[in-house]
């Protein structure tokens, strides 16, 4: 028989520092306390609970945080807790530029703050627009207080003329159809108004559904929680339900160092590669594993990846939406088809096994999620080396052309966005469809890794019918894209990786199932061009000069190089 874990006493909460002794500014504490209309009876002796809330106006995927909210407060009172909603940088994905991934690590420090420099016991994670999940989740690992992640929700299906719309997915692909002259403007104005019909994240497996699954399979949410569309009424209830167990959670003193270790990450990493998840997975996952001290790197995925196929029919990859994987078993059901390669006593928030959690499930409509014997795909991931990726290339081969598996041809380059915007749609460009476009100067360093490695075809080759070809950057591409496209090359241009080096004609050899990725350019001319290169001053002040001076490359996890190691900070003083 197992020996109760001991739980904790009301003098043993973190918040009995604050509100709990008998001094001058334990008495200003609680004065204050008094000034917003709560009373001891309130809070002393009970988990003061900080609801981590990324709710704002301009936050689409989180518009719903301002009621749901509520419903985790009304749990956490009702397990005899104290919330407090603590507001953090939103992060909205499409409207912060350029682009979010700039202000992940500021989450994180952010979240790692508000918690250390509050009479704080425990939190609720409230998230799930691209970088808010992994930037609260790192945050919460370095403070290492009882925490659980409350994922937003996938959005509702969108619908244009009876046919169903994905988001970004679909962006992408009718973007394309306009240009090619193949549907109107007023048609491309009727998808703008039925693509997001509610709120909620998107609806396909881009980095938002991909991280949260990732974060589930982690053991930092409740069963079956990152698979509820956000306008279900299952959702308000798993907010609930997750506020009462993070009191409990707080009075067990469970923590994230209890849940998160090697066997968890691996668990996380084939639940990305069966649902065909976004490529963002691979710098968002290595950033939080190493804030628990748990050295992942590139090559793990690329391992993992040659065992576990694409199981999750849904888009980019498949044909169905994020809904249609709820109503098909969801993330559980998902898991379930990999039990045998799974680590089933990882430990999760709700104090079960990932094996309890899962026990049970069912795939309810197989052709939106697959069993093992019959998989969507064979390789979600491919992980590319070579003296052009000298660090490591992502590439998400189930989205792409087969017939870009292997390939050579010749480099049509650009040394920034701009260049490429000013050119890819010119009558006379000279392209191909065996060109391989590269774009340079998009990585961590030189622009915080924008979403822009999805190079649009040139629209001479779009109206030739032409809708995939070779792509290569230092960017990230969004989760909702497709085609073939190698991201996150390493070392990045802008600190002289040899993608700065690539020249207009220069051909390039691509092989997935070799993994290789190769410039065919002599080392002495490379080397010539190294040494007449001049790397682009960093910005003269603020928030960006900081990113310049500390952000590691995309094969690190693009984390801040002063943010890593597990040694805790002190604890703030209180005079």
């Amino acid at each position: 028989m197992s020996t109760p874990t001991p739980r904790k006493t009301p003098d043993q909460l973190r918040s009995h520092r604050w509100f709990g002794v008998q001094d001058l500014r334990a008495f200003g504490h609680r004065s204050r306390a008094k000034q917003m209309g709560y009373g001891p009876e309130d809070y002393l002796g009970k988990p003061v609970i900080a609801i981590v809330n990324t709710w704002s106006d301009i936050n689409q995927c989180h518009a719903h945080f301002r009621d749901r909210v509520a419903d985790v407060k009304r749990g956490v009172l009702q397990a005899g807790g104290f919330p407090l909603e603590l507001p953090a940088i939103s992060l909205s994905e499409p409207f912060v530029k350029p682009t979010t991934m700039l202000y992940r690590n500021f989450l994180a420090m952010e979240t790692e703050e508000l918690l250390r420099s509050h009479p704080i016991d425990g939190a609720v994670l409230m998230g799930g627009c691209d970088k808010t999940t992994p930037g609260l989740l790192m945050g919460a690992i370095s403070m290492n207080l009882p925490a659980i992640f409350v994922p937003a929700g996938a959005m509702l299906r969108g619908n244009w003329h009876g046919k169903t719309l994905g988001s970004g997915s679909d962006s992408w692909k009718y973007w394309a159809e306009l240009k090619a002259g193949n549907i109107t403007q007023e048609e491309w104005g009727e998808i703008e108004s039925g693509i997001a019909r509610s709120h909620g994240m998107c609806m396909t497996m881009g980095t938002a559904a991909t991280m949260t699954g990732v974060v589930e399979a982690m053991g930092f949410s409740l069963p079956s929680a990152s698979s509820i569309p956000a306008p279900d009424a299952n959702h308000p209830r798993m907010c609930a339900a997750a506020g009462r167990r993070i009191v409990d959670m707080v009075w067990e003193d469970l923590k994230p160092a209890d849940i998160i270790s090697a066997q968890a990450v691996d668990n996380a990493i084939r639940c990305h590669l069966a649902m065909g998840g976004s490529t963002n997975a691979m710098i968002h996952v290595v950033a939080m594993a190493r804030r628990a001290g748990v050295n992942l790197t590139l090559q793990r995925f690329d391992e993992l990846a040659r065992r576990i196929p694409v199981l999750a029919n849904v888009r980019p990859s498949g044909a169905f939406l994020m809904e249609d994987f709820y109503y098909a078993g969801g993330i559980r059901a998902l898991l379930a088809q990999l039990k045998a390669e799974l680590d089933l006593d990882c430990p999760t928030v709700n104090g079960r096994t990932l094996g309890e959690n899962i026990d049970g499930a069912e795939i309810y409509n197989p052709d939106v999620i697959h069993g093992l014997n019959d998989p969507v795909s064979k390789e979600a991931t491919a992980i590319l080396y070579g003296n052009l990726a000298p660090n490591g290339a992502v590439m998400k081969p189930s989205a792409a052309d087969p017939r870009f598996l292997r390939h050579r041809g010749p480099a049509l380059a650009f040394e920034n966005y701009n260049h490429m915007a000013a050119e890819i749609d010119r009558d006379d460009l000279a392209v191909t469809p065996d060109h391989v476009l590269v774009l340079k100067n998009a990585g961590p360093v030189a622009n915080g890794m924008p979403e822009w490695g999805m190079l649009p075809v040139p629209k001479k080759l779009l109206k030739q019918g032409v809708r995939d070809m070779m792509r290569i950057s230092d960017a990230r591409m969004s989760g909702t894209s497709y085609g073939a496209c190698i991201l996150h090359v390493s070392p990045e241009a802008a600190i002289g990786g040899p993608l700065a080096f690539v020249r207009t004609g220069d051909n390039i050899e691509v092989d997935v199932p070799a993994r290789q990725v190769n410039l065919l350019v002599g080392e002495d001319e490379i080397a010539r061009r190294k040494s007449a290169w001049q790397p682009q001053p960093p910005p003269p002040r603020g928030y960006g000069r900081l990113v310049a001076t500390h952000i590691q490359q995309a094969h690190e996890g693009c984390d801040f190089d002063f943010l890593l190691g597990t040694e805790p900070l002190p604890e703030p003083e209180i005079h």
